[in-house]
């Protein structure tokens, strides 16, 4: 980049980056070490199974190695429901919200423009920019979905996401689409590398012209891909992996560029998981490719999803996308544990497209169940599968990772991110008489704050 700035290009989740200053980093004495650095972990069954049956060791997974305090969730319920709709308000601004809320705090109604004047929180990635910082957003998923959304969005609701689909009440009260917050109310946000350009124009769609499903949706007529640009020197709007690598990094200032959650919305867990590989291995590249004494990296999720991993007949190394025999016999418990008869997935879903309401269980014994379009037993008929309420897992290494540890309200994420990077109320604690002696002060060196955030139940890994 000409100005200073952090770019990290991560695939399969959310990254907020900002160029800050450290606020140092202790060790958690409680983590076993290897020899190389990383934690010790346990084993598990190989998500790829189903390509070899190799054992899957725990300790292999990237987002496993991190300097975090013992097991470390966070609690995930919006202020108003146990099982969460949106809850990227709490772990990107820092405090709860409402269902279907963002970037507003718990005084705002879902769907109602009105209660949201004068009820806006900042981000993690607004309180960087106040402080001069350069950010930017990077997701495998649309740009307004609501868990990029909250990083510099204010919204009743999260399925505002274009003008086009605003209610009247929110028109008449003033209230923009995410969309155009994200060009008008945002123009300092460096990198935006992103997905749902159908909500940024009205013409056809320059890479899929003859599918009626890609075209724009907006009503005003505007384009905001073109609205972006406007004003700003070194930059560029990309679309496509040809332009894209022909950016220089050296003289690009602002670059804009056109999903794990909803694999488990569909009820295809193959495709969840695969994608889940590819998240860790998204991780390995940011630690390779960041300073960890100087950086910051939280993984976590915004909600956990129904989906399991249990039944008998799951000896170790056995792939997690196969087929379980209906016929196993536990001697503690008898025979008969399949009265139907017919095999099972150990990946199933309490709710989702997988429930046959038509006719008795689905016999799948002839079936591909570890093709990535496979959809999953469920137990109760639903469109879309659900979230869950449970906690979520977190980790976290660089400075002040310690800070994780034990269960946590999901808002406290956001509040150290801001301590460890010096900002919003913690700008002051840089230079606290115990930092200072431990060689964290303000300025002794800069760092990334990432936030990874992706909408998958964290257990697998």
């Amino acid at each position: 980049m000409a100005t200073t700035t952090a770019l990290l290009v991560v695939y399969f989740l959310l990254a907020v980056v900002v160029t800050v200053e450290s606020a140092g980093c202790q060790e958690c004495g409680a983590v076993p070490r290897r020899r190389d650095g990383r934690g010790h972990g346990d084993r598990s069954t190989d998500p790829e199974g189903s390509k070899g049956g190799k054992p899957w060791r725990r300790d292999r997974v990237e987002h496993g190695n991190t300097a975090t305090c013992g097991v470390v969730q966070v609690q995930t319920y919006n202020i108003d429901a146990q099982t969460p709709e949106v809850t990227a308000t709490a772990y990107l601004c820092g405090v709860k919200a409402r269902w279907a809320t963002l970037g507003l705090d718990g005084r705002a109604r879902n769907e109602d423009c009105g209660s949201s004047k004068g009820r806006e929180v900042p981000s993690v990635l607004a309180w960087a920019e106040y402080a001069g910082k350069s950010t930017g957003i990077v997701s495998t998923a649309r740009v307004t979905h609501a868990f990029t959304a909250a990083a510099y969005a204010h919204t009743a609701n999260r399925r505002w996401e274009v003008d086009s689909i605003l209610p009247p009440e929110a028109i008449e009260n003033g209230c923009k689409d995410i969309s155009a917050q994200l060009v008008d109310d945002n123009p300092g946000i460096k990198v935006i590398l992103v997905g749902g350009r159908r909500h940024f124009h009205a013409g056809t769609d320059p890479e899929y012209p003859t599918d009626p499903g890609s075209n724009g949706v907006r009503s005003d007529g505007r384009n905001l891909a073109q609205d972006w640009l406007f004003g700003k020197t070194s930059a560029r709007y990309v679309w496509n992996g040809t332009d894209f690598r022909t950016i220089n990094p050296q003289t690009m200032d602002y670059l804009l560029g056109s999903r794990i959650d909803h694999g488990h919305h569909e009820g295809k867990a193959v495709k969840a998981i695969n994608e889940a590989v590819a998240f860790d291995d998204a991780v390995e590249v940011a630690k390779d490719l960041l300073n960890l004494d100087e950086t910051l990296i939280v993984v976590t999720a915004d909600h956990a999803h129904t989906v399991s991993l249990g039944g008998w007949d799951t000896a170790r190394g056995s792939p997690i996308f196969g087929k379980l025999d209906p016929d196993y016999v536990v001697e503690s418990v008898g025979d008969k544990l399949v009265p139907d008869g017919k095999p099972y997935t150990a990946l199933q879903y309490g709710t989702g497209p997988g429930y046959n309401i038509s006719a008795l269980r689905e016999d799948i014994t002839n079936v591909n169940t570890a093709n990535p379009d496979y959809v999953h037993q469920s137990a109760v008929p639903m469109i879309r599968e659900s979230h869950v309420a449970e906690d979520v897992a977190i980790f976290a290494d660089g400075p002040m990772a310690h800070l994780f540890h034990g269960v946590h309200e999901q808002n406290y994420i956001a509040h150290v991110m801001k301590y460890a990077a010096c900002l919003g109320e913690y700008a002051e604690d840089c230079d606290r008489e115990e930092r200072v002696a431990s060689g964290t002060a303000r300025g002794s060196f800069s760092t990334a704050v990432v936030l990874l955030s992706i909408i998958l139940q964290l257990a697998w890994v």
